[in-house]
């Protein structure tokens, strides 16, 4: 379980101290799948940065499975984030001189699996993703905006994170695309019981998550 308490984020700025996250508190189950929307400088990529332990809060706490972010050290975040969060990134962040398969290998590795069956883990995940076997062995400019998506996705439950963030995962692929790459996100959340959070201005995928927080100037306005 995600469990966020009274979050608050603080920035300096030569105006002086800027808010970006005031007092957020949010309950998220294992496997249930969540959306947050809000408009730009509303706070979500700040939200999701602190949720992927990429920076600590200024106060409050992030709870994944009892474990709160902000108390490890910076090796232990490093740990982590390699081996208990999975990220899934709008610009898919994949390393274009890798195949498919090759890419989903290193983030194997990262998380410390062993060499020899890292192959045959990285075709299986890929496979479980909807890519066949000449897609897997093709880079990044090879495929389709997509297909690298699935690869990204089959990145980020490599190492069978129990959280996956996501950053707009739709946002620039068309209608069609984007409603499969959603129908596989929340197929993994069931069969995996993977939490998965989220950040969309889709609001026709965000209605059909378990939950949908909206955050404006910092704070959460619905649940």
């Amino acid at each position: 379980m995600l469990a966020v308490k009274k979050l608050t984020k603080k920035f300096s700025a030569p105006s002086g101290d800027v808010q970006a996250l005031s007092d957020i508190s949010l309950k998220v189950e294992s496997g249930q799948f969540v959306s947050i929307i809000g408009k730009s400088g509303s706070g979500k990529s700040t939200l999701l940065s602190m949720l992927g332990a990429l920076d600590i809060p200024t106060s409050g706490s992030i709870e994944v499975d009892g474990v709160d972010l902000a108390k490890l050290s910076s090796k232990q975040q490093t740990s982590y984030r390699a081996k208990t969060i999975g990220f899934v990134f709008q610009q898919y962040n994949l390393i274009p001189n890798l195949s498919a398969l090759e890419n989903v290998m290193l983030a194997l590795e990262f998380g410390g699996h062993k060499s020899a069956g890292r192959r045959e883990e990285a075709a299986r995940l890929l496979k479980q993703v909807g890519l066949d076997d000449q897609q897997i062995q093709r880079k990044p400019a090879r495929l389709s905006g997509g297909q690298q998506q699935r690869v990204a996705i089959a990145r980020a439950i490599a190492n069978n994170p129990a959280l996956i963030l996501a950053d707009e995962p739709t946002g620039n692929l068309d209608s069609e695309t984007g409603q499969k790459i959603f129908d596989l996100l929340h197929k993994l959340s069931r069969s995996q019981n993977t939490t998965i959070i989220a950040v969309t201005h889709d609001l026709d995928i965000a209605g059909k998550t378990d939950k949908t927080f909206t955050l404006k100037d910092g704070k959460i306005t619905t649940k």
